[in-house]
């Protein structure tokens, strides 16, 4: 087994892992209706560096304003079927590329599509809510990326001799 790859990936995956199981018990105790979101979230801003975690996290949560608001807004003007939510998608990325957020580009456009296409009777609500377990999960791993890694990897301790 070769040490020097397996620890950094270990040491990722047990933090994704952590964040993802506090993003998905704060959100419960919450009463957030769906904990699912905070914890992807969690996960797909986790890196080993703490700074990526956290350089990945304001794309992400800006991503998601963007795409929650105008899936909203969207859900006032077009039906929620397979063309609307295409040009609702359209709008929400190419919006991000206008805001000069294009890291934020493809998460606007899936969270406007999942707001437009699941949000029930009420859009605004249901936009309210991905943001803020959005947010959560991203905090989560914020904060998760703040503990010091658990086991020095050997590229690690080659690099700094």
């Amino acid at each position: 087994m070769n040490y020097s790859t397996h620890v950094p990936a270990f040491q990722m995956s047990l933090r994704a892992a952590v964040a993802a199981a506090l993003s998905v018990a704060i959100a419960q105790w919450l009463h957030l209706q769906f904990p699912i979101y905070a914890m992807i979230s969690a996960v797909v801003v986790t890196d080993l560096k703490a700074s990526e975690t956290w350089k990945l996290g304001g794309p992400r949560l800006a991503g998601s304003v963007v795409g929650a608001i105008l899936g909203a807004l969207t859900c006032a003007f077009l039906r929620p079927n397979a063309w609307e939510a295409g040009l609702a998608i359209l709008a929400a990325m190419f919006l991000s590329h206008l805001l000069r957020l294009r890291n934020s580009a493809k998460v606007a456009g899936y969270v406007c599509g999942i707001v437009l296409l699941a949000f029930g009777d009420h859009p605004w609500e249901y936009a309210l809510h991905r943001t803020i377990e959005t947010a959560l999960g991203i905090a989560m791993a914020m904060l998760v990326s703040l503990v010091p890694k658990l086991l020095p990897s050997y590229e690690t301790d080659r690099q700094e001799s």
